[in-house]
């Protein structure tokens, strides 16, 4: 669950409405200077699917008690956060090995940049990194490991570029964005949707998703709202 304010209540996005925006962000993906998305339809699958172990939580969620809100991916506790994550890639091995691949490295990716501090909670992260790293060993068996790796940093690039959009994080860097070739890029995206340097095929970029606005009443009593972003180039 993502939380945007609002003078009077909240958005809620769901997290599998946020990935659809990163979905959005592989297809339009890709030019000369960044190269083209392969495997096409593996990759963009894995992008628009990569929060799917929070689909069904987002239905229901758990209430955080410090704020009345719902948990937010970054609040709920890390015990309920890895469980969810642990039952990811396993929700899209039967649509395809390689996007769930893509999704059980995401997690890992994110957990080993974020992890936390404790000790306790370092054990609980290290032994799901543990149990995804045997299943990625397991899912990644016949594919090319650099283009695997390549495509991880995609995935991450563009939950990044998304998770700032819903959360008007702008202006915001993307850090460590693969080229077709060479050195890696930090993209820089602006208050007015400016994405430098631009790395889709197109001039402009339509996105799209949906969210509840939640306004002093219960979760339950929610309206449907659309949400739309644009991206252009600098100048």
């Amino acid at each position: 669950m993502l939380i945007r304010e609002e003078p009077d209540g909240f958005l809620a996005i769901g997290q599998a409405s946020h990935a659809w925006i990163s979905g959005q962000l592989a297809r339009a993906w890709g030019n000369e200077r960044f190269g083209p998305v392969e495997p096409w339809e593996e990759v963009c699958l894995g992008a628009e699917q990569h929060d799917v172990g929070w689909a069904e939580w987002d239905l229901a969620p758990e209430i955080d008690p410090e704020t009345g809100r719902p948990h937010t991916f970054i609040s709920l506790p890390l015990p309920e956060k890895l469980e969810l994550w642990s039952r990811a890639a396993r929700k899209v091995i039967s649509q395809s090995r390689y996007a769930a691949l893509l999704v059980s490295m995401h997690g890992t990716a994110i957990f080993g940049r974020f992890g936390p501090d404790d000790p306790a909670g370092k054990r609980l992260v290290d032994a799901f990194i543990d149990e995804q790293r045997e299943l990625q060993a397991r899912l990644a068996a016949g594919f090319d490991p650099e283009q695997v790796r390549r495509n991880q940093k995609l995935v991450f690039a563009w939950d990044y570029i998304s998770l700032a959009l819903c959360h008007d994080w702008a202006p915001a860097k993307v850090k460590d964005v693969p080229l077709a070739d060479g050195e890696p890029v930090t993209l820089e995206l602006s208050e007015e949707g400016e994405l430098d340097p631009w790395p889709f095929r197109d001039e402009l970029v339509e996105l799209r998703a949906d969210a509840r606005r939640i306004g002093t009443g219960s979760f339950e009593d929610w309206e449907a709202v659309s949400l739309e972003f644009t991206l252009r180039p600098r100048g």
